[in-house]
């Protein structure tokens, strides 16, 4: 063997082996440490509650019509003591769930005629969001509760700790002693706007913890989310410290990344 060929195979062995550095993961600049409960938990201490919700298009409505739905808004704001939320989300419309429902149909369908032209309008849609990129939006409300040591913080401290939002061990001792506590005042707050937008003839619901993990495996992979789905056949592994049920929890899926 070589000199070159020993030098390039003692340089492969020792990239392979090489071992990653936490500090370099893109999870340590991630405010979010879990997600349990239907609450995303962060490393701060904080909850944070989403609520998903409808639109209103007040364009076809009558002036009378507009005016109720704008008075009801303007009384549930006035009825909030803690800050919300509010998140718009654009994305390109996902048809595979349709796509798939109607594969079923055509291979389901006995008469020749009706499964070619089922086939066709299969194409055709397919084609027609592909090339059109349609874009559909998604209305979300976050309901945020943090502990009462976040609220006393400088400003100093808590740009600081936004720079650099590593996690420690104290830290997830600290939020695993508070979370029942803040998760109760959450609660209480979660009712209070979801009957607020309720009033306004908006449909709410309460995202779960499986739907939180989607939102935001979708959000941090925008690309790969369209070809590696997230499906809710998909089975989470649920890992829990020495601590048993008071320990941290982490919901995870195989090669998926939050």
């Amino acid at each position: 063997m070589s000199p070159e060929d020993k030098k390039t195979r003692q340089f492969k062995g020792s990239v392979k082996g090489k071992k990653k550095d936490p500090k370099t993961s893109t999870q340590i600049h991630l405010k979010i440490a879990e997600i349990r409960d239907n609450t995303v938990v962060l490393k701060n201490g904080g909850l944070r509650s989403v609520l998903k919700t409808s639109s209103i298009n007040l364009n076809l409505k009558s002036e009378p019509e507009q005016n109720a739905v704008i008075y009801s808004y303007q009384n549930f704001l006035n009825t909030l003591e803690f800050p919300i939320q509010i998140v718009v989300r654009s994305k390109k419309l996902d048809i595979d769930t349709y796509i798939e429902s109607l594969k079923k149909v055509g291979v389901a369908q006995t008469n020749p005629l009706l499964q070619r032209q089922t086939f066709e309008y299969i194409e055709y849609i397919s084609r027609l969001v592909e090339y059109a990129d349609i874009m559909e939006k998604e209305f979300y409300v976050i309901v945020p509760q943090d502990p009462y040591r976040e609220e006393k913080k400088s400003f100093i401290k808590s740009v600081f700790d936004n720079i650099f939002p590593q996690d420690t061990v104290s830290k997830i001792k600290q939020r695993q002693h508070e979370f029942a506590e803040l998760k109760k005042k959450l609660t209480q707050r979660v009712n209070t706007v979801h009957s607020g937008l309720e009033g306004c003839n908006l449909r709410v619901q309460e995202m779960n913890t499986h739907e939180l993990i989607e939102l935001f495996y979708e959000v941090n992979n925008p690309q790969t989310s369209r070809i590696q789905k997230f499906g809710a056949e998909d089975s989470f592994a649920v890992e829990e410290d020495e601590g048993g049920s008071n320990g941290p929890i982490n919901a995870e899926t195989p090669d998926r990344k939050v």
